[in-house]
């Protein structure tokens, strides 16, 4: 079920995905991360029924790009990299989710970490021609987030809102 992924290990119960990590699998199970400021780029192949999902914690790599998941301006090309290799399909399109993005520490000045994230992310998108299908982003809180590899369907959980799904 699982590929060899940046930084993901295989479990019985589904792949948790550490910070500026990437797991991709592919026909079912599910895939999971915790986001706050951090955002969940879930990238998914309906087609080939594989999924990917980085747990983005900065905006942009400046030259460090390691690991690729950390960085949204680094996540992107991995992580599309890891499910075209896992679908065994170069040319394979996907969609997007983006999850997380919480203004959870105080800022003194300037946009918070977590709106870099998600507008990084966004425009990265944009130059992939990746369409974002759904988004759950901003607020003040945390969010535990599942993926269904199968489905796409990405679940959210968090204290303040209780259960959603994109």
């Amino acid at each position: 079920m699982t590929a060899p992924a940046a930084g993901s290990s295989p479990s019985p119960f589904g792949d948790s995905i550490a910070i500026g990590q990437i797991g991709v699998a592919k026909g079912h199970g599910v895939l999971r991360t915790l986001v706050g400021s951090c955002v969940a780029l879930v990238l998914h192949a309906a087609h080939h029924r594989v999924c990917g999902v980085a747990h983005v914690m900065l905006p942009a790599s400046e030259g460090r790009g390691s690991p690729p998941g950390k960085y949204a301006d680094t996540a992107v090309a991995e992580t599309l990299r890891l499910i075209r290799e896992v679908a065994q399909d170069p040319g394979l399109s996907c969609t997007a989710k983006l999850v997380g993005g919480a203004a959870m520490f105080a800022f003194r000045a300037g946009i918070p970490i977590g709106e870099q994230n998600v507008a990084a992310l966004e425009r990265v998108l944009g130059e992939y021609g990746i369409e974002i299908v759904g988004r759950a982003c901003g607020g003040q809180h945390g969010r535990r987030v599942t993926v269904d590899v199968a489905t796409g369907t990405v679940t959210i959980a968090t204290a303040e809102y209780g259960i959603e799904t994109l």
